[in-house]
């Protein structure tokens, strides 16, 4: 007996996708068969990866906007909608450092909070709220919220964006609540290090050596890795799963002595 994740006739939107691991979320989608709108807010890059879904034979649809921008993030929502002829999944994948960046908190007023808390909870907040309102009128849906490792244990030097992330878990959780009778499952994921192009650009080898070191699995997260469970839990064979994080970490949530880092 086989079993095989088909995802054909769902209609998925990525936002954040024109890279980094929302540009694997949005291939493996496509891959499993579904429909995706690739949503970044540079319109070369989400061509670039419609393009390279094309080209492996699968749908998708560039959609560009800066979702900073509430008019503009509810029109990414919108348009995706009308673009695929609906919604069935939404990956929320867009998060940022913030101006504060990596900063400990004595050194954070009031400005770096409130950016860090708007480019990640709030973003992330209102595009479910876009998401959902589709969802609720086609009688159900998944939403799936990118979190982070951090929100797993204390994160020196990025207690904004820690903060911020652990929100969205919460907020992962009340809207599975809520939505639940209406269909609609939310769930959020997280990535360990991953050693996209902004990571890579950040660590040395030593530093990395050490991450790798910490896990227990001895390796860092793959860039396809958190693709592939956002797949699964798109699919009906997750469809009794809502609510909570679920990390795919390498086990880096288990080590407590591992290095703050951006994952």
């Amino acid at each position: 007996m086989t079993i095989a994740i088909d995802l054909g006739g769902r209609r998925a939107l990525v936002t954040g996708s024109g890279a980094g691991i929302g540009r694997e979320i949005a291939r493996w989608l496509a891959r499993a068969g579904a429909v995706v709108a690739v949503a970044d807010i540079r319109g070369d890059r989400a061509d670039e990866i419609v393009e390279s879904i094309r080209a492996e034979g699968g749908e998708a649809h560039p959609v560009v906007a800066d979702a900073r921008d509430d008019d503009q993030l509810e029109r990414m929502v919108a348009e995706s909608a009308e673009k695929m002829g609906g919604l069935d999944v939404a990956v929320n994948n867009i998060g940022m450092l913030g101006s504060g960046g990596t900063a400990p908190l004595l050194e954070m007023d009031g400005a770096a909070w409130r950016d860090v808390l708007d480019q990640n909870l709030v973003l992330t907040a209102l595009s479910m709220r876009a998401e959902a309102r589709i969802m609720q009128e086609e009688g159900g849906g998944v939403i799936i919220n990118v979190s982070s490792g951090e929100t797993t244990r204390p994160a020196p030097f990025l207690g904004g964006y820690g903060a911020a992330k652990a929100a969205i878990n919460h907020l992962t959780d009340t809207a599975a609540v809520e939505w639940g009778p209406s269909g609609i499952r939310v769930v959020a994921v997280a990535p360990g290090t991953t050693l996209t192009e902004a990571v890579a650009d950040a660590l040395d080898d030593e530093q990395v050596a050490a991450i790798v070191d910490s896990t227990p699995l001895l390796r860092m997260t793959e860039h396809d890795e958190l693709a592939r469970l956002t797949v699964f839990l798109a699919s009906d064979l997750a469809r009794c799963i809502t609510g909570g994080l679920i990390l795919a970490d390498a086990g880096a949530n288990l080590s407590r002595n591992r290095p703050a880092t951006g994952g």
